[in-house]
This record gives structure tokens, C-alpha cells and sequence, in this order.
């Protein structure tokens, strides 16, 4: 299986298809391909919620604002997976939640492309498909795969406790609108029911979003883990008046 993301909509993942299947027997799997553009931190969050679900397999994503430069190109083993994709901090995050120990980063010296706009379809394609057929394991005495430590990282921001407030950020928004928070829903332990401030407006604590009356905000735990801030039938975004990146402050008591 080899599962691709990325953040080219259409019709750009068809030719990264057309050259993973002119080399290896592969069954693809697509992630998304409407990733937020450009936005890596947010699409190594998806990624990170989603790759781990995954049997062992290649992950091909590409979200690469640096596309063209001198940013390096990565392999990384994680528990019988393989994650291919730029040298920007994308494949580092879902790295490590699949990794039951460790991982191995390998930088890969990937030639002369024949674009320098393309490489979803020129390197990293190829590269996935290569490694699927030679059965998941990166070779130690091939010398375009140099280990490495020298890479990327990307971590997401820790949220700060002062008294009974917690300080964080809104992560991503996803389709539906909920406002996906960096504070861990462990801060919400024995206050379901109960209210919150959110930004100083008072806000309902529930466990699902049908608990609450259509149009009406409510905060709750996410399938990710995190504080979501919501609204039933509608867009959290909008009605908490946040954006990705933006500040939240949850009063707890």
C-alpha cells in the first residue's frame, strides 16, 4: 500500500499516481489532497491523526513551499512504515506517533529532476514507488540514503496554565468548522455539563455536539484528543471568531 497527501487538489495527484504505478504494483490510498496550502504545521497535524491508522505502508505526502530549493528530500522508517515527503518538519510529527521506540531519518540525494516545480510527480513519486517494491526497508548500502539527524523538526506549541486559565492556540480548522485547540481535553476531566469562559464568554462543557440546541456553541473533546471549540450544525470558526493560529483562553473556574 503506498497512501498519498497532499495539498494539490486536482489534477496534479493523478501524475504522482501515473508515476508510482509505471514502477511498482501498488495499492494507493488517498489521504486528502485538499491539505491547507502551504500550511505545513497544519498538514503534519492531519497527518499525524491519520498515518498511524494505517497498516505498514509508504506515505508519500507533499505539502513543499520550498519546492525547487535546497531543502532536502526525506525517508523515514517507523515501524515497518516508511514516510516520504520534503525536509520541512511535515512527516515528523505522524513519525513519531506511529514510532513505538524510534525512528531513522535517511536523507535521500535524489538527482536531477526534470522539473523544479513538480517534484510530488518527479521525486518523491518515484521514490515511493521504489521503496514499495523493494518491501519497505530502506537499504543501508544504497548510497543515496545517508541516516541522518540533521533534519526539519516540527513540534506543535504547548499550551500554558496560569491558575485556573489555560493559554493556548487554535491548531486547525476542519471542514465542518470546529476550531481544533493545542490544549489537551484532559483540562475538561469532570466538567462535562458544566461551563467554561472561552475568550471570557461563557460556553458549555458536552461530550457530544448534539447536546446542545442547533446554532449554539459548546466546547468539547475532539477524536484527536484536543479541546475543540464548536457549534451544533455549524461552524466553530465563525461563531468563536477564530482562525488557525489564533489565541484562546479557557477560564476554567
Amino acid at each position: 500500500m503506498i497512501t498519498l497527501a497532499s495539498d494539490f487538489g486536482s489534477p496534479y495527484p493523478a501524475a504522482m499516481k501515473g508515476a508510482i504505478l509505471r514502477q511498482a504494483d501498488a495499492q494507493l490510498v488517498d489521504v486528502a489532497h485538499d491539505l491547507p496550502r502551504q500550511d505545513v504545521r497544519a498538514a503534519a497535524f492531519w497527518l499525524r491523526e491519520v498515518l498511524p491508522e494505517f497498516p505498514p505502508a509508504v506515505h508519500l505526502a507533499v505539502v513543499d513551499p520550498g519546492v525547487g530549493t535546497d531543502r532536502d528530500v526525506l525517508a523515514i522508517e517507523a515501524d515497518g512504515h516508511v514516510l516520504v515527503g520534503p525536509d520541512n518538519g511535515l512527516l515528523l510529527p505522524a513519525a513519531r506517533e506511529i514510532a513505538t521506540d524510534d525512528f531513522q531519518v535517511y536523507d535521500v540525494d535524489y538527482g536531477h529532476p526534470r522539473s523544479t516545480t513538480f517534484h510530488g510527480r518527479d521525486v518523491f513519486a518515484p521514490l515511493a514507488g521504489e521503496i514499495h517494491e523493494r518491501g519497505l526497508a530502506l537499504p543501508g548500502d544504497d548510497h543515496r540514503f545517508t541516516a541522518t539527524d540533521a533534519f526539519v523538526d516540527l513540534t506543535f506549541p504547548a499550551p500554558k496554565r496560569r491558575g485556573d486559565e489555560v493559554h493556548g492556540e487554535i491548531l486547525v480548522v476542519d471542514g465542518f468548522g470546529n476550531a481544533i485547540t493545542n490544549v489537551s481535553g484532559d483540562v475538561l476531566d469532570g466538567r462535562f455539563g458544566e461551563t467554561v469562559l472561552v475568550n471570557g464568554d461563557a460556553t458549555p462543557v458536552r461530550r457530544t455536539y448534539a447536546t446542545v440546541e442547533p446554532g449554539q456553541q459548546l466546547v468539547t473533546v475532539g477524536s484527536h484528543g484536543n479541546v475543540e471549540l464548536a457549534v451544533n450544525r455549524g461552524r466553530g470558526d465563525d461563531a468563536f471568531g477564530v482562525t488557525t493560529g489564533a489565541a484562546i483562553r479557557l477560564t476554567l473556574d
